[in-house]
This record gives C-alpha cells, structure tokens and sequence, in this order.
C-alpha cells in the first residue's frame, strides 16, 4: 500500500461514517509519512492507543472496498501489531511525538526521532529485518552509542549484549561510522 493514498482514502471512509481515530504509527508507515523512505507498505502499525472495534471493523470494511476496486490491501491493514513495544519505551515517549496525518477523521503522529530509532534498532536486533530502515534514518554514532544501553535490556538471553553489539558495529561500518 502507499500509506499517504491510503490514509487519505480511510480519512474519507471513516468522516462519511461519522468515525474518528487518534494513534501513534510505527513501523513503515510511519516513516513513509516522515518522507525517510517512499516505499509502499503491507500495513499501518498502530503503537497507541488499542484500536477500538468499530475502527477494526472499518478498517476490515474499508480493505474489502479497496480490494473489489483492485487494491491489494489485507484486513489487519490497520493494526496494533507492535503495541507491546510502548511497555519497553523510556516513559515520556508520548511528550516526543509528532504528527504526520492530519485528516479530517483521521490523525496519527508517530515517535520522535529517538524512540523511532529504538524501535527500529530493537527490531534490527531481534529479527533482522529492518536494516534497510535504520540505514534510511542513518543514525549518527553518537545516536547507536547512546541507544546501546536501552537495547541491551531488551533480551535476557546472556548473548543478547554481544549480538547487540556487533549488529551495531555492522551499521555503524555500513553508514561510514568508525568502528
């Protein structure tokens, strides 16, 4: 999906059924609405709050209407996949977000910078699958230095340190940084 087209589409779909909806994005989305990268997106990753049914069931409504007009988008388009994670960020992560859709029933923001950062780290750690992301926002050594600590906490597997660590030092080498 191209997350702006379709939040654009669903801003719409929810005003012409007198629904409203307020969250965080994460994930893809979120950085394809911070402009970090322009490439489309399976889904929109809600952190906060929990989406209540009537804006599940929309949303479920709002993909079936999409796909019968040739869109490929999935019913857990919208979801709150990563909502564990606002358990494991530093406590005032909500006075750091900003906003990146503004519609007329529709308005996410999404973590500042930092917290962007460590949930895109902490993914890049625990599954591998985000590097092409953290190269995207191109976090400066000072930035991986100081997120190291906050990682490290996130596993209590005695190896988690260690592989932090080098998963660190191979973005860091990537992005030019010296080891």
């Amino acid at each position: 999906m191209k997350p702006r087209e379709t939040l654009f589409a669903f801003d719409r779909y929810l005003a012409e059924r007198a629904l409203r909806f307020e969250g965080v994005v994460i994930g893809g989305a979120a950085l394809y609405l911070l402009g970090v990268v322009m490439r489309p997106t399976r889904d929109c990753d809600i952190l906060h709050p929990e989406l209540p049914e009537e804006i599940r069931a929309a949303a479920r409504a709002f993909a079936a209407a999409m796909r019968w007009e040739g869109e490929a988008l999935e019913d857990d388009w919208l979801n709150n996949g990563p909502a564990a994670l606002a358990k494991q960020l530093p406590e005032a992560w909500e006075k750091h977000v900003q906003t990146v859709f503004s519609g007329v029933a529709l308005q996410l923001q999404s973590l500042g910078r930092e917290d962007l950062l460590r949930a895109k780290l902490f993914a890049l750690c625990d599954r591998g699958l985000d590097l092409a992301d953290c190269l995207a926002l191109a976090p400066a050594a000072d930035e991986l230095a100081a997120l190291l600590p906050w990682l490290d906490e996130q596993d209590l597997n005695r190896d988690w340190p260690a592989h932090v660590r080098a998963t660190l030092a191979d973005l860091g080498r990537r992005l030019g940084h010296a080891v």
